[in-house]
């Protein structure tokens, strides 16, 4: 999203000094507030086991530097028959190739291939990679994974570095657990039907795959980037450290901080560490930060989404900026990006003048304060919300909603969105949708429902997410999504999108089906030739079923009266 900037204001210099007075008192307040738990950690032991790979000139100079401390392996990428004799080393060599290397800190596996040898397999703690290119690809690197680059030997400081650097990882480590994960909320996929892959495409580090209807997150590989957590849809998984209702609190003081100190428009500038060394420079080089501009540490800068954003803009904010450099994933970067197309749409669908967000990337200062000094300044809610960030991500988009809506100079019965984001409602067809109820048993987020005894498919449209399994799962193909925003009361309330008539057993008389799925059935199993003379049975519920499939042969069985009749 391209979002036109606001060009640059006159600052009215009371108003500039009171700002100025307001941010410090914003940032005073966040040392008022206790730190976060971690609810759970990570541990790693690493004994200090050593694979370095690389070129002869490369990797050996570092081995003989780790030899004498640590067991150190060497595997030598590049071709040649110089390798040197084994009385000249205390470790191994090897003429590798075909190398498969994966794992974490204290358990990497490698496969190799040695000419004339069958393959080689063993575990290591530390890997430093010297070779062009990185044997681990992600964007973020494993714990205990060095990857240089080539040419390290020449640089004889950033090789004493770096050996310095392995040493220092040996021993027993522990970090945060990161996320949770609620396996009920997972739109990902269900019956082999995928839906939602977002957690999946987005993590930098690899750390999440696919494990049949669920996900799987890899604690030992999650860095802690939250990205996951942000465009998650349903709230499946959650930012555990820090919690989302943390962030909330630190975002929630320092506004009402800013506000009650006399501050007008502010600018929450989310960053994490690539960001607040950014800033560092700026005040480093004299440039001044825009009073009304609110500076956020985070552990990343893709750790927050809509959820925050909307209720910072609910609680006074003028705009959110979010602050990325070079140093994020591109995956990233397009993420937040669409997250702040739906908040934008949001805001201004209700009438809020805007722009109320912005993505800056910046890789230097100059380009830092351009883009600060044309900071968002978007239209504010009359009155401010109270209400703190819950710990189910969709409820706190519902407060912030609400809240925005009942403010909002303009109040529609829906805002229209694009396709892909986490609201919307669905279109069914009720000439082909047969009530068969497979769209109810894939839904992950409880926004189908069945008639409760009625031939219905009724929808709750304030629970959908849009992950399209439902679509996906209709044998009819009679599910469009509807990707908006509705403040109709009856988002909230279960409403019929389908119905027919009951079909009653004909033996028994009692309702077992729907007209339109027995029909349905009827046709496509008319030619079958284990129906041949029995599809009566298909007419009947399961109890009569199995007695007219029971009955003795010398009984005329229903389908056979039923035809006898006929002629």
């Amino acid at each position: 999203m391209n979002i036109r900037l606001i060009e640059a204001q006159d600052a009215d210099p009371q108003q500039e000094a009171r700002n100025q007075l307001a941010r410090a008192a914003a940032l005073a307040v966040l040392d008022t507030l206790n730190p976060p738990e971690a609810l759970d950690t990570v541990g790693y032991h690493s004994a200090g086991a050593t694979l370095v790979v690389g070129s002869r000139a490369d990797a050996l100079p570092l081995a003989d530097r780790l030899a004498a401390a640590v067991p150190v392996t060497v595997l030598l990428l590049d071709e040649g028959d110089d390798v040197p004799a084994p009385s000249l080393r205390i470790y191994p060599v090897f003429q590798a190739r075909a190398l498969v290397l994966s794992g974490w800190l204290g358990a990497f596996e490698a496969t190799w291939q040695v000419a004339g040898r069958a393959p080689e397999h063993a575990r290591f703690d530390l890997v430093a990679d010297l070779g062009a290119a990185p044997q681990i690809g992600a964007h973020q690197r494993p714990h205990g994974y060095f990857a240089p680059g080539p040419g390290i030997a020449a640089r004889a400081r950033e090789l004493d570095a770096l050996a310095d650097e392995l040493l220092e990882m040996v021993g027993d480590f522990e970090k945060p657990k990161y996320f949770q994960y609620k396996e009920r909320l997972c739109a990902h996929s269900r019956n082999q039907r995928t839906g939602c892959n977002a957690c999946i495409a987005i993590c930098s580090a690899e750390a999440i795959s696919s494990a049949g209807d669920l996900v799987k997150v890899n604690p030992y590989l999650c860095a802690g980037c939250g990205a996951c957590t942000t465009v998650c849809p349903t709230g499946a998984l959650a930012y555990a450290y820090p919690s989302a209702e943390h962030t909330g609190r630190r975002v929630q003081a320092m506004l009402n901080a800013y506000l009650e100190a006399g501050g007008s428009d502010p600018v929450l500038l989310f960053h994490g560490a690539p960001g607040a060394a950014l800033l560092v420079g700026m005040e480093r080089d004299g440039q001044a930060l825009p009073a009304r501009v609110l500076p956020v540490g985070l552990h990343h800068a893709a750790s927050t989404g809509i959820d925050v954003w909307l209720a910072a803009l609910a609680w006074g904010a003028a705009g959110v900026a979010v602050l990325t450099t070079d140093e994020e994933a591109p995956q990233y970067v397009v993420a937040l990006d669409r997250q702040m197309a739906v908040v934008q749409e949001a805001m201004a669908g209700l009438g809020y003048a805007g722009p109320h967000v912005q993505l800056v990337r910046a890789g230097s200062v100059p380009e830092l304060a351009l883009a600060l000094a044309h900071a968002p300044r978007g239209a504010a809610p009359a009155r401010r919300a109270g209400f703190h960030l819950a710990r189910d991500k969709r409820d706190s988009l519902e407060y912030a909603l609400d809240h925005l809506y009942r403010h909002a100079p303009v109040q529609p019965d829906e805002v229209a969105l694009a396709p892909g984001s986490p609201f919307g409602a669905l279109a069914v067809d009720g000439a082909a949708c047969s009530l068969c109820m497979s769209c109810v048993g894939a839904c992950p987020a409880h926004a189908l429902q069945d008639g409760q005894g009625l031939p219905q498919l009724r929808f709750i449209e304030k629970n959908c997410v849009q992950c399209g399994l439902c679509a996906d799962t209709c044998p009819e193909d009679a599910i469009t999504l509807v990707p908006r925003l509705s403040f109709l009361p009856t988002r909230k309330q279960p409403v019929v999108l389908a119905e027919t008539q009951p079909f009653h057993c004909i033996r028994c008389s009692k309702p077992f089906g729907t007209v339109r799925m027995i029909e349905a059935m009827l046709a496509r199993l008319s030619g079958h030739p284990a129906f041949a003379g029995n599809l009566d049975r298909m007419r009947m519920c399961g109890d009569c079923r199995v007695v007219d499939m029971m009955a003795p042969q010398d009984e005329m069985t229903i389908g056979e009266a039923r035809e006898l009749r006929r002629r």
